[in-house]
């Protein structure tokens, strides 16, 4: 029996889910701006799903209700809200567990899903290459597990749309031990894409130009940086995870070095955990690089909240001890300087670029250059005429700076990667 989970079209009728209700949650020591700018991303999330904000629900929270989140008065003005206005799902900010999400639906008699779900079912929409929809199946059906008891006949009366796009269901007795099944195939499949990943990898650490990952908060320009720095086509559009399968591109330095860049999925306030885990896949890209680019959106409000966003995950991936460039993007919407200013004060080795305008990119890419150079060594050479293969790789992998034909062999002044050295200190002049 095949451990595919598919949905059954005659329980739904396709009709889309559309208009929401959102709620949010100010806990002690988060400000009303904060929950208000949360809620405004919680929005662009709605949007990028296909959904429409049709209101917001907020409250102050004392006390958290481990049945339905939400106080008993406050559970009344949700029930209320939703049948007054032209509501079909609810939409928390916060991360709901099983059975607050379920009482939540039987009071209110919607659909409810959280923050976690949402960003699910934009990524699902979002996977092009096998890897990428493998890595979005697994973390959705990792986050459905626990969620399968009492589900399936509101979901069936609800019909289909945000929140069951991707893995789907079957029936109504669908089991868990059908759900482990397929996470297991995933988890096996997934690593046969690391290990084929890890062999490209290898094959270009044997050209070897180091690679550098762009990482940042989803939205922040990182795929529009890209094209412009390498010329690729890779999709740039103004909308939450536009990118979630990782494109690696050469870079072709000012000095005559060479880099490789990788473009990343976006990173988000409140990631889930579920996505962390099942794109390790995906983050071994940001883990075999040599350095990083912080790709920031210096006019977004909150950015430093932001940038904290982005350092957590990293911290959750043991990725924080890699060096990070900070390229302040989108500098041609910030209005005022200090801004800039003020980010460059907390962020080292910052840079105010714009991907769109070009202003910045050289700095940037002398920063990268300086940096390269850390991981190189500057040598004097003499090859003879039996090594061109050595002659080969040093135009391949190293900055070849001088290079001359002479009698016994050929002359070359280059860069090259620290761990060429024992390979070429015979060679040395």
């Amino acid at each position: 029996m095949s451990n595919e989970i598919s949905l059954n079209p005659e329980k739904t009728d396709h009709r889309l889910w559309k208009n929401a209700l959102l709620v949010g949650a100010r806990r002690q020591g988060v400000a009303a701006w904060q929950l208000d700018e949360s809620l405004d991303e919680l929005a662009e999330l709605l949007r990028t799903a296909g959904g429409r904000e049709i209101g917001r629900l907020t409250f102050a929270m004392q006390r958290l209700s481990t049945a339905t989140f939400v106080g008993k008065g406050k559970l009344e003005e949700l029930a209320a809200r939703c049948k007054e206005d032209d509501v079909e799902f609810v939409v928390f900010d916060d991360e709901l567990t099983p059975t607050q999400q379920r009482n939540l639906e039987e009071a209110t008699g919607k659909m409810v899903m959280d923050r976690t779900g949402l960003i699910l079912d934009i990524f699902a929409t979002r996977a092009r290459t096998m890897a990428g929809k493998l890595q979005v199946e697994l973390a959705q059906l990792e986050y459905l597990r626990p969620r399968l008891r009492g589900m399936w006949t509101h979901l069936s009366r609800q019909g289909a749309g945000i929140g069951t796009r991707g893995p789907g269901e079957t029936d109504l007795e669908i089991d868990r031990r059908k759900i482990q099944e397929r996470i297991t195939a995933l988890k096996k499949r997934l690593e046969k894409v690391e290990r084929t990943r890890g062999l490209h990898r290898v094959g270009r650490d044997k050209v070897p130009l180091e690679t550098v990952s762009l990482i940042g908060y989803t939205n922040a320009g990182k795929s529009t940086l890209f094209n412009k720095l390498t010329g690729a086509d890779v999709l740039a559009e103004n909308a939450l995870f536009a990118t979630l399968d990782p494109s690696v591109r050469a870079l072709d330095l000012p000095d005559g070095g060479r880099l490789l860049i990788s473009d990343t999925v976006g990173f988000i306030k409140k990631l889930p955990h579920q996505l962390v885990e099942s794109f390790k896949a995906t983050f071994e890209e940001v883990a075999a690089s040599a350095f990083l680019v912080h790709v920031i959106d210096a006019s977004a409000p909150g950015v430093e909240e932001r940038v904290e966003a982005v350092r957590a995950v990293l911290r959750e991936l043991e990725l924080d001890h890699k060096f990070v460039l900070h390229a302040l993007n989108k500098v041609d919407l910030v209005d005022n300087p200090l801004v800039i200013e003020r980010l460059k004060s907390h962020l080292p080795n910052a840079v105010a670029v714009s991907a769109v305008t070009g202003e910045g990119l050289t700095e940037l890419c002398e920063m990268l250059e300086t940096q390269q150079k850390l991981t190189r060594r500057h040598v004097d050479l003499e090859i003879p005429w039996n090594r061109q293969d050595l002659v080969d790789r040093l135009h391949r992998g190293a900055t070849v700076v001088q290079e001359a034909h002479e009698s016994d062999g050929v002359h070359i002044v280059a860069w090259v990667p620290v761990e060429w050295m024992p390979v070429l200190e015979p060679f040395a002049r």
